[in-house]
């Protein structure tokens, strides 16, 4: 049930229209990575960005999107064991600039000259784009996870929390 829930959030933000880059994409890999068994939290960011991809239109740099979406649900999985406020912060900081890293790598090798020059010209346009990625992965990554958290707290008191806590 969650994972349903996550992958209709994350495909309705990429299709609706928004601010760029402004979407909870990173923020639920991050949070699946930490929540779901790691079969599920590997597949569900990928389904989402397949599905979401196939809607809005292919690109020249999937392969370096969908690569930074699956290290961002590992690192989700590293923070199971490590999950306080202040690592989730820091996770949501690392998967903004693991993407914005990643995937520019992939638009310079896709669109730009092949040279210092080139990756410059490539990181410079993209900074404008980072500040949402950087702000929606953080905001989107405190409703998650305290979300959770507080629904969970108050589910566990309920005879409903081993349906509804299941990942």
């Amino acid at each position: 049930m969650l994972v349903i829930g996550l992958l209709v959030l994350g495909i309705m933000s990429r299709v609706v229209i928004h601010v760029p880059n402004f979407t909870p994409v990173l923020a639920l890999a991050l949070f699946g990575g930490v929540y779901l068994s790691t079969r599920r939290a590997l597949v569900m960011p990928i389904l989402l960005m397949i599905i979401s991809d196939l809607l809005i239109g292919l690109h020249d740099t999937i392969l370096f999107t969908w690569s930074s979406i699956i290290l961002i649900s590992v690192l989700g999985m590293y923070l199971r064991s490590h999950k306080t406020s202040l690592n989730i912060a820091l996770g949501a900081v690392t998967s903004a600039v693991l993407f914005f890293v990643i995937t520019n790598l992939g638009a310079w090798i896709a669109m730009y000259p092949k040279s210092f020059l080139g990756l410059q010209e490539c990181f410079w346009a993209a900074v404008p784009f980072f500040r949402s990625t950087l702000v929606s992965t953080l905001v989107y990554s405190a409703v998650l996870f305290g979300g959770y958290e507080l629904l969970a707290s108050w589910i566990q008191k309920t005879r409903w929390s081993k349906v509804l806590l299941s990942a």
